[in-house]
């Protein structure tokens, strides 16, 4: 069935660029309603999984931290994750710096630069501790999961599981109960992801059918740039996969290849988490561990992103033709290290992140109105980027913790053992 779901994923991906530029070369006066039309049905899918990517989180993650045991395991299993992401963050923004200096894709641009005074739209404001702390903790838990804000979901949920684990007799019942809630959703996801292949076909249709294919010639040299270099991160994950996991992490590449093909194929990490989630408890990895870590990956280890902050602000410095010398790039570095850290959350986060470091460096933000009108399909690229990340983090960590099962215990058919529930105690 996986196969054939996969096969059904690039099809539709197929399709979609075929009928999307059917309809922006030959009719071009209602193209743009076509696109809308056509794009409900990609919409659909992603408040789908708006639906229940909140329930899927909190009743995971629950589960997994109640049968972690202690505070201080718990408090080692966190230290060794964000240990993990700021390393994994660092190397992909230096990638970015590296190749955007190599690469020059702004430095004889050919188009016309908008002026310097131009507004893009986006909220700018400078990063503050204080908003970080504030957005981090949630006002209320039903607020965060109306607004899915999946990092407040996961600081309401450790609290929650903690207290579960420090009255095991009494919280029973409870405990019961939120694992039933895990497998009910999981179940649901189940359901949801047989739209996959039409919400695929429906967002590229769209895409191309509104912006046309020509629209990557305008840019060629820096989505050429930014799809080199993420290949190249691509290389370096999967080596240091192979360096942590060794040849198994074969397996992990070909479990997650269809939340790779939705993430990329509707420009969101989002839609893909729940088949992340299931590849990884396929693979072996502890639900207590997938469904912890997993989380946190989603607002601190977004490695295309990161990537794309860096070498998107440079090149549209090139294009302004302002000169940043190696301290002051490195100091842009550890400026937006900090601050992509505090708008988890935030509708197209890296533009907002991109803008505002520009302002702080005196780089024009107008300069983001030049790669705006690509951003979807650069978004493509750095969504499936970020499903590689959080998998590959997500296993390591497991297996430094023991948590992932020896591969002579894994069933042939890649499912999930009736033995490995979410919450439950692996059988090493």
């Amino acid at each position: 069935m996986s196969n054939r779901f996969t096969q059904y994923i690039l099809v539709a991906m197929g399709l979609g660029i075929v009928m999307g530029t059917v309809v922006y070369e030959y009719m071009p006066d209602s193209r743009a309603d076509i696109a809308y039309s056509v794009n409900l049905i990609a919409l659909l899918f992603l408040r789908l999984i708006k639906m229940i990517i909140a329930p899927l989180v909190f009743a995971t993650l629950v589960g997994g931290i109640a049968h972690m045991g202690t505070g201080s395991r718990l408090g080692r299993i966190f230290a060794k994750t964000m240990g993990w992401f700021v390393s994994a963050s660092f190397v992909s923004l230096l990638l970015g710096l590296v190749m955007v200096n190599l690469l020059q894709p702004g430095a004889n641009f050919p188009g016309t630069l908008p002026d310097k005074g131009q507004s893009t739209g986006l909220p700018v404001s400078a990063f503050s501790i204080e908003k970080f702390l504030t957005h981090l903790i949630p006002t209320s838990i039903a607020d965060a999961m109306a607004q899915n804000e999946i990092l407040q979901i996961v600081v309401f949920a450790v609290f929650f599981a903690v207290a579960l684990g420090a009255m095991p007799e009494r919280a029973k019942p409870m405990l019961a109960l939120i694992e039933d809630l895990a497998h009910i959703m999981l179940k649901i996801t189940g359901y949801v992801m047989l739209f996959a292949p039409l919400a695929v076909w429906a967002a590229i249709t769209a895409t191309v059918a509104k912006n046309g294919l020509g629209v990557l010639w305008k840019l060629i040299l820096f989505m050429g740039g930014f799809y080199l270099s993420l290949l190249i991160l691509w290389a370096i994950l999967i080596a240091v996969g192979f360096i942590a996991i060794g040849p198994r992490y074969m397996r992990l590449l070909r479990l997650i290849r269809e939340p790779l093909m939705i993430a990329f194929s509707t420009a969101s990490s989002e839609a893909a988490y729940p088949k992340t989630l299931e590849g990884l408890n396929r693979f072996g990895a502890s639900s207590r561990i997938s469904s912890f870590v997993l989380p946190l990956g989603y607002s601190f280890n977004l490695d295309g992103t990161m990537m794309y902050c860096t070498f998107a602000s440079i090149f549209i410095a090139q294009t302004y033709h302002i000169e940043m010398s190696l301290g002051t790039q490195l100091a842009m570095l550890a400026t937006l290290m900090i601050t992509s850290k505090g708008v988890a959350g935030v509708p197209r986060a890296s533009l907002v992140v991109i803008a505002a470091t520009l302002a702080q460096f005196n780089i024009p933000e107008a300069g983001l109105l030049m790669i705006m009108g690509i951003d979807t399909f650069l978004d493509m690229g750095r969504s499936a980027t970020n499903v590689i990340g959080n998998s590959l983090a997500t296993a390591v960590v497991a297996k430094w913790e023991g948590e992932l099962r020896p591969e002579h215990e894994m069933t042939p058919d890649d499912t999930v053992p009736p033995d490995q529930v979410p919450g439950d105690p692996v059988r090493a």
